[in-house]
């Protein structure tokens, strides 16, 4: 295939459907005969994911990596800010966590003459992400780059690290994602661009309006007004679509996931206790599509009461919200859906809360040194400094005879601080076998377990056996959900959706002048 330039997906502003769309071009690419993948130079996100080589990324750039057919890796996003606090950040540089970070220390201009964000060990962050992109555009073709944020705000100029300066080191067209739903695209749209510099407008070579509701006739006139007073085609108008489902990248979906998770009749009920610090919530993507479960994401101790099952996420401050449990009065909910018969599952951080304790003398996570935990799990956490990020494969432990014939095949990830050990005298029955011989999470009964494995609801088997107590129930007695395939069929029809209104023939022009 000819060579194409660098592509990126810049935004008017956050939530604007840069990641989305960039999912989007990577499969369409992918099905034009091209070998793309995704770069997003520096992200911010609690959602994140583990290479096979275990390193860390955001989620954002492994569901592009997905679309486009091929594996992620480092440095697809090789710098990603996990918030702490409304202040501090925990930074992976290429995979690997470099230290927390305040806020105006990292976004502050350096004293020296580079006007790269360096970090406290004279990391040139720009540096790193330069060569981050060369090694990827040396393998493929074309390089499908995301923006962050808005990209005219001109107080970060000096260290953005991730909007126009990277388009201009990589040399990449600038396409300019408008969301219309929010209203005030006009002004968005021509704000962005002439708020660039001069070589930055030049940059800037075509405009995408998204989440368009209602007869795209009516925007014809606007399309074209928008081509006249910016100077930039309109390469297309993007409906708005309910019935596409691609993992998001910004927990702040989660307050609106009720609503738009459809009632099922004769369902299990499960409920994700919606934690403050809440990460890796694309861990129960695959439950909301199964049509044997009706999940929802609760905040009140009231809303556990009718669950079935209760799941405890994980957490990127384990202490913070196990403190949020006992004053919100969810611990003791939960305790009681425990004594009522109900089945509680934590995963990574919430598994951590499901012991006796968590300890951290290290004061990783902040001044506190010891919190009781929830006490339903004969297990003592205590964080530590290393970071355990890998990918997996095991098979349930044969506990009893519903287990045994499910056990096989599954697969997951880790990403988690701290070590976690028998409390007292007491022993772990392990819930999973690894396929190097190792052991995970712990297994009381059939209504009471711990994984620190994420994705592990996207399997099957797994999925199967945390159902297996509530069998009666009409609903269970469907399929099982094969979410691998369900994925695939997302993306294609994604692929579909953007390409139906995305003026492609203009697009290529533009990326081969």
């Amino acid at each position: 295939m000819k060579r194409l330039h660098p592509v990126m997906l810049a935004g008017t502003g956050s939530d604007v459907g840069k990641s989305v769309l960039a999912a989007a071009l990577c499969r369409i690419l992918r099905e034009d005969g091209y070998r793309p993948a995704p770069f997003k130079a520096q992200n911010m996100a609690l959602n994140s994911y583990v290479t096979a080589d275990g390193l860390e990324i955001g989620r954002a750039q492994a569901v592009q990596a997905e679309a486009a057919g091929i594996p992620c890796e480092a440095d697809m996003n090789p710098l990603l800010l996990k918030p702490q606090s409304d202040h501090t950040s925990q930074v992976v540089l290429l995979g690997r966590p470099i230290g927390n970070r305040d806020a105006y220390d990292y976004w502050r201009k350096p004293s020296s003459d580079s006007s790269s964000p360096k970090e406290g060990g004279g990391i040139d962050f720009r540096k790193e992400v330069c060569q981050a992109f060369d090694r990827l555009a040396k393998r493929f073709n074309p390089i499908v780059m995301e923006g962050a944020g808005s990209i005219s705000e001109l107080n970060l100029r000096d260290t953005d690290l991730v909007n126009m300066p990277m388009a201009r080191y990589a040399q990449a067209d600038v396409i300019l994602v408008a969301d219309i739903d929010r209203g005030g695209v006009f002004a968005s749209v021509y704000g962005s661009i002439m708020l660039q510099t001069e070589e930055d407008r030049r940059r800037i070579k075509g405009i995408i309006i998204n989440k368009f509701r209602g007869d795209l006739r009516l925007f014809d006139e606007g399309r074209r007004m928008l081509e006249e007073i910016c100077g930039v085609p309109v390469l297309g108008v993007i409906p708005y679509y309910k019935d596409i489902h691609i993992d998001e990248e910004d927990s702040v979906d989660l307050r609106i996931k009720n609503e738009k998770i459809k009632i099922k009749n004769e369902s299990v009920r499960i409920a994700v206790v919606r934690l403050p610090y809440i990460s890796n919530f694309t861990d129960f993507n695959a439950l909301e599509h199964d049509e044997r479960i009706q999940l929802c994401y609760a905040t009140l101790p009231d809303e556990l009461r009718k669950a079935d099952i209760i799941i405890l996420p994980g957490t990127k401050s384990t202490l913070a919200d196990l403190r949020w449990l006992h004053q919100s009065g969810m611990a003791e909910a939960i305790l009681r859906a425990r004594r009522e018969g109900k089945t509680i599952l934590g995963i990574c951080g919430g598994y951590q809360m499901m012991g006796m304790e968590v300890l951290d003398p290290l004061h990783v996570e902040g001044d506190c040194e010891r919190m009781p935990g929830l006490g339903l799990l004969p297990i003592t956490t205590t964080m530590a400094g290393e970071k355990c990020t890998r990918q997996v494969k095991c098979e349930m432990s044969s506990l009893h005879s519903p287990l045994s014939t499910l056990h096989q095949n599954l697969a997951g990830y880790e990403i988690h601080m701290g070590e976690t050990q028998p409390y007292g005298d007491g022993e772990i029955r392990s819930l999973l076998h690894f396929d190097d011989g190792g052991v995970d999470g712990c297994y009381v009964d059939e209504h009471c377990m711990g994984t620190y494995v994420h994705g592990i609801l996207d399997n099957a088997p797994f999925v199967d056996m945390l159902l297996q107590p509530f069998a009666d129930r009409v609903g269970v007695r469907r399929e099982s959900f094969d979410y691998a395939a369900f994925k695939e069929q997302q993306y294609d029809l994604l692929a579909d959706h953007v390409r139906q209104h995305l003026d492609m023939d203009k697009l290529y022009e533009i990326l081969t002048l």
